[in-house]
């Protein structure tokens, strides 16, 4: 796809949000169910069914997914789709390359041993290593258009509000 396919996409979706705001809101969900004997939860993805359980750094066996590795998925996912997004707008070239997120954790936070360590990222770094003949000017560019237009590290850098409820069944 190349810059002009982009925007021809974009531009319907573009055109409704700038004459009806109110449409460009839109309510992302997603769901999971409790297991009952493990100390999971299987969240549906859309594409198939993920088992999450404990990181084995607090007791999990490694055989199911660990929500911290998840958000930094997620991290890796949306800034490697945004930056193909704005690099083919902007008619870089990227020939390859990879996106790689870390994540501080202090699991004595976590599992309540440290009462003053934090639970959940200390830190958390995103890099980018690319393939491309972009000159510096281009590459400043692709980066910070990209964290502009990231939608979870833009989540993870200005928290929103969470609520959470409860009820029983």
């Amino acid at each position: 796809m190349d810059g002009e396919q982009l925007r021809k996409l974009q531009a319907p979706f573009k055109d409704r949000y700038r004459s009806d705001p109110a449409s460009a809101l839109i309510t992302l969900e997603a769901e999971g169910q409790l297991a009952d004997e493990t100390i999971t939860c299987k969240v549906s993805t859309g594409k198939t069914m993920l088992e999450a359980g404990l990181h084995p750094a607090t007791g999990g066996d490694g055989l199911s997914a660990c929500s911290g590795d998840m958000l930094l998925e997620a991290l890796v996912a949306c800034a490697g789709v945004t930056m193909k997004a704005v690099a083919t707008a902007l008619g870089i070239t990227l020939r390859g390359g990879r996106v790689r997120a870390e994540g501080d954790l202090d699991f004595s936070g976590t599992l309540g041993v440290d009462k003053q360590a934090p639970v959940g990222f200390k830190n958390i770094r995103l890099s980018f290593r690319l393939d491309t003949d972009a000159d510096e000017e281009q590459l400043a560019t692709l980066q910070r258009l990209t964290e502009r237009y990231c939608v979870i590290y833009q989540t993870l850098r200005n928290p929103p509000p969470v609520e959470i409820s409860r009820s029983i069944v």
